[in-house]
Order: structure tokens, then C-alpha cells, then sequence
């Protein structure tokens, strides 16, 4: 039996860098699969991410909250 761990969500915008190196990026993602199919949550991802990208979300309830300059 083969069990499915993460959803698929394609990156829509990105949105800015932050964390103490630049190491984290915002950006805004369409999840493509399940319950929550088209919405666009906002959420953090490590490491190099630009616009198309398609990243697995391992939770699609959460979202993370805005950067404040």
C-alpha cells in the first residue's frame, strides 16, 4: 500500500527573503490537490524558489504570517 505524504501547490508569487542570512522566502502558493484545491496560502520555504516552482506542503492548514518591514 503506498501512502501519500505532502500536497503539491505551484509558487505564484514570491514574495520577499527573511530570516538572519536571507535563507528563508515568502511566497504565495496555489495548492493543486485535496480538500483546500485552489486556494493560494502564503508560506515559508528554505532554499533557492522562484515563480512556477511546484513545492510539497506536508500541512495545508497552516500559513504563515506576513513579513512586516
Amino acid at each position: 500500500m503506498v501512502e501519500r505524504r505532502g500536497t503539491p501547490a505551484e509558487v505564484v508569487e514570491v514574495v520577499k527573503t527573511t530570516g538572519v542570512h536571507g535563507e528563508i522566502t515568502q511566497v504565495l502558493c496555489r495548492i493543486m490537490d485535496g480538500p483546500e484545491k485552489g486556494r493560494v496560502k502564503r508560506r515559508n520555504a528554505v532554499g533557492s524558489i522562484q515563480k512556477g516552482d511546484v513545492i510539497i506542503l506536508l500541512d495545508t492548514e497552516r500559513e504563515a504570517k506576513e513579513i512586516r518591514a
